[in-house]
């Protein structure tokens, strides 16, 4: 399959919405609210501080997506580059995309300098699991722990405030 990386315009801005609702509901059943997603894309598209979205393309169709967030280290005086809210629409998996996205992301990553490209995945998701380490991503031994904006159900469940997980072909 024939595809271009770019970064993501602001013209990208409804694709964008909309593969971020799909993704929290595939890769976690999570309905979001679509008003707080718009939001929360227009945001970085508009500041790329607070993250960058890069997407593959056939000319104007829009296959899949990826965001990358940057932390910084002080114990390593250098950048992490976080992986976010991956996404491949569904006629175009297991073509590549995602695994090109990733290097895309990986070369930039290492250019800037940063020492560190990670992710965080559900646990549950073996399928996403099992392309990062095809990718040579190993797990780590950090676990995650969260305070949620708001809880909208049982301690121990997830509400829809979570930042979207990976769902990558």
């Amino acid at each position: 399959m024939n595809f271009d990386i770019r970064p993501a315009f602001t013209e990208d801005l409804e694709t964008i919405v909309e593969f971020n609702m799909e993704l929290a509901l595939e890769s976690e059943s999570l309905h979001l609210d679509p008003r707080k997603v718009r939001r929360g894309v227009e945001k970085p598209l508009a500041d790329p501080s607070l993250g960058r979205y890069y997407v593959a393309h056939r000319g104007d169709e829009i296959l899949g997506q990826i965001q990358v967030t940057v932390e910084w280290s002080d114990w390593n005086d250098a950048e992490y580059w976080w992986i976010q809210n991956v996404y491949v629409v569904p006629s175009a998996r297991r073509q590549g995309i995602y695994r090109a996205l990733h290097n895309y992301v990986m070369n930039l990553a290492e250019r800037a300098g940063a020492c560190r490209l990670q992710l965080y995945v559900d646990a549950k998701n073996a399928a996403a699991q099992a392309v990062y380490k095809k990718l040579n991503m190993v797990q780590s031994d950090y676990l995650i722990f969260e305070q949620m904006e708001e809880q909208t159900e049982k301690p121990g469940k997830r509400s829809s405030t979570k930042p979207g997980n990976q769902t990558p072909s």
